[in-house]
C-alpha cells in the first residue's frame, strides 16, 4: 500500500474512532433506556448564581460542566411564590404543590406515598446524606410525613418503618435525648439497623445495608469549621452498600448548608459548601461513567439570599457577591441530568415534573 494510501486510511480510521467514542460517551449519558440506580443530588439554596460565581473562580474539575442535559425548574409552593425546603422537597418525593412547612403531606395535611414508599415495593434500597439534621426539611420529605417541619422527633420516627436504609447527617438529639425519652437508636436495632452517634468523628465506615448514623447534634459542621470530605466519603460508602441490593437503589444527597451560608449572607460560606458539593458531584458522575444503568440528576429546592454578581469597581476581571434578602428567592433554578433518561430532564418546567419523570422512568405505580 502506498504511503499516501496508508495515511488516508489511518486519518479515516481515527475519524471513525472519535466518532464511535462520542456516540458511546452520548449515548451512556443521555441514553432513553431505564435507570436501575438513582442518584439524586439537591444543592439547598443552590441557584444560578451562586454555580455561576463559584465556578468561574474554580480552577478545578467543574462538575456542572459534565453533564449533557441540562433544564430549568420552577419553584413556587401552594401557598407562596417563595418555596421553603419543605414544600420544596415535598414535590420531589410526591409530585404536589404544598405548603411552605409541609413535609410529604398535600396542601391539606394529608399524607401521600412519597417516592422512597413507592420503590420499597419494588424492593429496592433507599438511602439520604446530608449534612444538616437527617430529619431536616429536605432529607425527611423522602421518608417521612409531617404537618409541619418543626416535628423533628416525629420524623425521626419514620426511620423504624423501614423505607430508607441509610441515613448519615446530624440530628442525633432527636433519637437519644427526646422529650418522651425514647432511644430510637434502640428501637432501629431491633430492626436489624446498625447505628451510630459519634459526635467525635465524620464518618464511620460501616458494611451493612441498613444504618443510621448522626454524627452531630443537630447539624453538621461547616466545610470552615473542620468537617472536610465527610459528604463525599459518606455518599460513595452508601453508594457501595446500597449497590448490594440487585433489584436497585436511590439515593439523595443534599448539599445542606450552601441554604444556610445564602440565609447568612456569608459568600465565602456559601462558597466553600457548593465546591464541597462540586466534589461530590464529580465523584458520583465518576461512578455513573462506569455504568449504564445509573442516573445521576442534581438540582436545588430553591435560591437563598437573592444573590447578585456585580461589577467589583476596584477590578473589572473580579465580581462582588451582593444578597438582596436573607431568606429564599423565586427564581427557576437548574436541573442537571447524566445517564439513562437524562434526556427526560431538558427543558422548562414546574417542580411536580422531577417527581413524575422518575415514576415515569421507574416504572412507579
Amino acid at each position: 500500500m502506498k504511503k499516501a494510501s496508508i495515511i488516508k486510511f489511518s486519518i479515516l480510521i481515527s475519524i471513525a474512532a472519535i466518532f464511535f467514542y462520542s456516540f458511546k460517551y452520548d449515548s451512556k449519558s443521555t441514553n432513553s433506556n431505564k435507570p436501575k440506580k438513582v442518584i439524586f443530588i439537591i444543592g439547598d439554596g443552590m441557584g444560578l448564581a451562586q454555580i455561576s460565581g463559584v465556578m468561574s473562580i474554580f480552577d478545578g474539575r467543574k462538575s456542572f460542566e459534565r453533564f449533557p442535559v441540562i433544564g430549568l425548574m420552577k419553584t413556587h409552593s401552594s401557598d407562596n411564590y417563595i418555596t421553603d425546603s419543605g414544600a420544596g422537597a415535598t414535590v420531589f418525593s410526591i409530585g404536589e404543590k404544598t405548603y411552605n412547612g409541609a413535609i410529604g403531606v398535600d396542601k391539606n395535611e394529608k399524607a401521600k406515598e412519597n417516592l422512597f414508599e413507592k420503590l420499597k415495593k419494588k424492593n429496592w434500597a433507599t438511602g439520604v446524606v446530608v449534612t444538616s439534621s437527617i430529619t431536616h426539611a429536605t432529607p425527611a420529605c423522602f421518608y417521612a410525613h409531617a404537618a409541619s417541619r418543626s416535628s423533628a422527633e416525629d420524623i425521626a420516627e419514620f426511620l423504624l418503618q423501614g423505607n430508607c436504609d441509610i441515613a448519615v447527617g446530624g440530628g442525633m438529639q432527636y433519637f437519644t435525648n427526646r422529650k418522651d425519652k425514647r432511644n430510637l437508636f434502640a428501637e432501629l436495632q431491633a430492626k436489624g439497623f446498625v447505628t451510630t452517634s459519634d459526635t467525635t468523628s465524620n464518618f464511620i465506615p460501616q458494611n451493612s445495608s441498613k444504618y443510621i448514623y448522626t454524627l452531630a447534634a443537630d447539624g453538621m459542621k461547616k466545610i470552615l469549621q473542620g468537617r472536610g470530605d465527610f459528604l463525599k466519603q459518606a455518599s460513595l460508602n452508601a453508594i457501595q452498600n446500597l449497590s448490594k441490593n440487585k433489584n436497585g437503589y436511590m439515593l439523595m444527597i443534599e448539599g445542606s448548608q450552601i441554604d444556610w451560608g445564602g440565609h447568612e449572607n456569608n459568600y465565602e460560606y456559601m462558597k466553600t459548601e457548593l465546591l464541597d458539593l462540586n466534589d461530590v458531584i464529580n465523584a458520583v458522575l465518576d461512578e455513573a461513567q462506569k455504568r449504564d444503568d445509573l442516573l445521576v440528576v442534581v438540582t436545588s429546592d430553591h435560591e437563598t439570599g437573592g444573590l447578585a454578581l456585580n461589577a467589583d469597581t476596584k477590578d473589572k476581571k473580579k465580581f462582588i457577591g451582593n444578597y438582596s434578602t436573607k431568606g429564599h428567592s423565586g427564581i427557576m433554578v437548574p436541573v442537571f441530568a447524566f445517564g439513562p433518561g437524562a434526556n427526560e430532564f431538558a427543558g422548562v418546567y414546574e417542580n411536580t415534573e422531577i417527581f413524575f419523570k422518575f415514576k415515569k422512568l421507574l416504572n412507579l405505580k
